[in-house]
């Protein structure tokens, strides 16, 4: 009697041990947890929380892959790419203001005063 469960015992083990895909499920469900854990790092790591939300506005400038420069805003729902080209326009406008570069590649602009005085 004794060997007859022993037999029946070992029996189950080995049909378990035997199939090689038994292991694949639990791959995919763990591979799959990784990839949102991963996603979510990397959202949270680069601040970037507020291009998934509604309510955001942001604008983002990136060179595309041609080399144009493009700009890429988000005000609530819309979403707007313009490409800024080099090429000279003309027209009619009216002058704004002055920008400066400074020793250290920061750009200030500097509005115009309308009573006509010195900016220095």
């Amino acid at each position: 009697m004794k060997s007859r469960l022993r037999f029946s015992r070992s029996r189950t083990e080995s049909s378990h041990h035997d199939d090689p895909l038994a292991g694949v499920a639990n791959l995919f469900d763990a591979s799959l947890a990784f990839i949102v854990a991963m996603a979510l790092a990397l959202f949270s790591v680069m601040g970037s929380t507020d291009m998934l939300s509604e309510d955001a506005s942001w604008t983002l400038t990136r060179r595309a892959a041609d080399g144009e420069l493009e700009v890429v805003t988000k005000q609530q729902r819309e979403i707007k790419v313009e490409r800024v080209s080099d090429r000279k326009l003309s027209g009619q406008g009216e002058r704004l203001g002055t920008a400066y570069r400074l020793p250290g590649g920061q750009v200030v602009y500097v509005p115009e005063q309308d009573n006509g005085g010195s900016l220095r």
